[in-house]
């Protein structure tokens, strides 16, 4: 189940100043979020300050950086669309927010969510790179349909800096209820650096041996950084496992 013309066969954040622990405002005008996005585009921009022009402002002692960090974490926590009552505990996120965020999280699933077809690594990688500025290792399933279409892109684990730990029970429990045919799995390495650990190789050799058994085609395990990724089905050492 090799590359077949770049088609599977049926087998960030901003580097320079942070608005982590200040608001937006106290930015230079040309590095705010929103006159970036205008600039470059929303590619350009990471999770938490595309967030942080939604929510548009604050509160006292939550500036709307701080508030799109904890509404990040919110949604990065839970695997489906967070209900209205979950999101007006954050505090500064009252009820109009709220509904504003649900609306906008459920139209995106519509509109773009179903359909995207995975057909070599550089989909997987255009699916999964935002969480490449994340601190910690997020282990991610991709659920696939028939024809490798996007079912469901979910984070399965959130390891420590630089390992995170998996069982394949964590792994298939979604896309078995997706009735998913094929399974992608990725991780980020903070470190930056795409080489797979003796413990990345093990973890893949288990998944793959747990979709075999489930009769689920094991279509690849992406290692990524916010520069680059690493295939394993692509360096073909899926084969060998």
């Amino acid at each position: 189940m090799k590359y077949k013309d770049s088609v599977y066969e049926s087998v960030g954040s901003f580097p320079g100043e942070k608005i982590r622990r200040t608001g937006p405002l106290s930015l230079p005008k040309e590095k705010r979020p929103r006159e970036r996005l205008i600039k470059s585009g929303p590619q350009a921009i990471s999770d938490e300050e595309l967030l942080s022009i939604l929510l548009v402002s604050g509160v006292k002692g939550n500036n709307v950086s701080t508030l799109a960090r904890k509404l990040l974490n919110t949604l990065e926590n839970n695997k489906e669309i967070p209900g209205i009552d979950e999101l007006c505990r954050l505090t500064g996120l009252g009820l109009s927010k709220a509904c504003s965020i649900t609306a906008m999280l459920e139209f995106g699933r519509r509109k773009w969510a179903p359909g995207n077809r995975i057909k070599n690594p550089e989909d997987i990688y255009k699916t999964i790179s935002h969480y490449a500025d994340r601190r910690q290792e997020r282990f991610i399933c991709l659920s696939l349909n028939g024809a490798h279409e996007l079912i469901a892109s979910r984070i399965v684990t959130i390891g420590l800096v630089n390992r995170t730990i998996i069982h394949p029970r964590e792994v298939f429990a979604d896309p078995i209820q997706d009735r998913a045919s094929a399974i992608v799995i990725a991780h980020n390495h903070p470190s930056g650096n795409t080489t797979p650990s003796e413990e990345d190789n093990e973890i893949t050799k288990r998944i793959k041996a747990a979709a075999a058994i489930l009769g689920l085609n094991f279509l690849d395990h992406l290692i990524f950084t916010d520069k680059s990724y690493f295939s394993y089905r692509q360096e073909s050492l899926l084969e060998e496992m």
